[in-house]
């Protein structure tokens, strides 16, 4: 039985601990930090690890690798890529120029990525950028105009797909307005509906036939005053399903963060019962892990044609899909990019 929930590990390597627990649990997929990375071999060990515990060799193993202040491969082993911001900024003098760089470079991290076996990375982000937000999402929008934001996202999810990466459009169905940091308390957001719909809600419309989303610990009060998104059957049936009309895989944000109250279990049943199709956690704490795992039930039904579904789009995207990538060419063309 494959559980509906992605978990975290500690460190660069497993203890006996996590083997037993993910090798009884099977869960869905996994997550990888900064804390679990040290160079490009232990990576790909523990990735194979991961995989032989679960007895799956396309089990999803993710990781957000953004650029900017979010990215878990870093130098010396790996190099840093711009912000979302930063495609932004070329695409307002270049619309061109700046629509190939976000792919390219995407294009780019998905090289790294399936050379250490990560299937999945946490990009794009579809949220918008708003002067009142906190500075949690800031440079990681590419910019406030949903039709562009969506321009981007989806070139960067383009160039992901080509080197065999699925991508995670996040947060739906919007972080940017939130003035809190969802990772230590819980935003409210109190604009009408209509205005959500016109431009925090767009951006995400627009790329809703990506195979995986997830979303945000955030109160929209004009949706449902009572409950994050992640946890209201409203926000994730009548917006993300319906409004939005996104089909794909629904992950929960990580269920550890400050924003969502209760245990674990608690948080786990109230996101799968709410609609979101698999649980996420993230900070690898081998207890907080066990609840999780046990009030995630079996991936069914609807969340499992979904993620067969999302897993039958590696490496079938368009362009470059499967073609051997030269790498150095590529990073001196997406630099010469950026610089311009």
């Amino acid at each position: 039985m494959i559980r509906a929930c992605i978990l975290g590990c500690a460190g660069t390597t497993l203890s006996d601990e996590e083997r037993a627990l993910f090798e009884q649990a099977q869960p869905f997929g996994f997550i990888l930090f900064a804390r679990n990375i040290e160079n490009p071999d232990q990576v790909r060990a523990l990735v194979r690890e991961l995989r032989m515990l679960v007895g799956r060799d396309n089990a999803p193993i993710l990781i957000d690798q953004e650029g900017g202040r979010v990215q878990r491969l870093r130098p010396p082993h790996w190099p840093d890529f711009p912000t979302a911001a930063s495609f932004g900024e070329v695409h307002a003098r270049d619309a061109a120029r700046g629509l190939e760089a976000a792919r390219l470079g995407a294009r780019l991290i998905a090289a790294e990525l399936a050379a250490l076996g990560i299937n999945v990375d946490c990009l794009p982000v579809a949220d918008l950028l708003f002067a009142e937000g906190h500075g949690i999402i800031g440079d990681r929008a590419y910019g406030s105009d949903p039709d562009i934001v969506a321009l981007l996202g989806r070139a960067a999810a383009d160039g992901l797909m080509e080197g065999g990466v699925l991508p995670v459009v996040k947060h739906m169905p919007g972080h940017g307005r939130a003035r809190a940091d969802s990772h230590e308390e819980l935003p409210v957001v109190e604009t009408p509906i209509d205005e959500l719909d016109r431009t925090d809600f767009q951006s995400f419309r627009r790329l809703n036939d990506l195979p995986i989303g997830m979303t945000a610990h955030v109160v929209y009060t004009a949706v449902d005053p009572q409950h994050a998104a992640t946890v209201s059957p409203v926000a994730i049936e009548e917006v993300i399903r319906k409004r939005i009309g996104f089909d794909g895989l629904l992950l929960s944000d990580d269920l550890s963060m400050k924003a969502l109250k209760g245990s674990l279990g608690s948080r786990t049943e109230a996101a799968l019962t709410a609609g979101c199709d698999v649980a996420l956690h993230c900070n690898g704490h081998l207890d907080e892990m066990a609840e999780v795992v046990a009030a995630a039930g079996p991936l069914a039904g609807e969340a499992a044609r979904r993620a067969a579904a999302a897993l039958g789009r590696q490496g079938t995207g368009g362009g470059t899909a499967g073609k051997a990538l030269n790498v150095a060419e590529a990073q001196a063309r997406f630099s010469a990019m950026i610089a311009a």
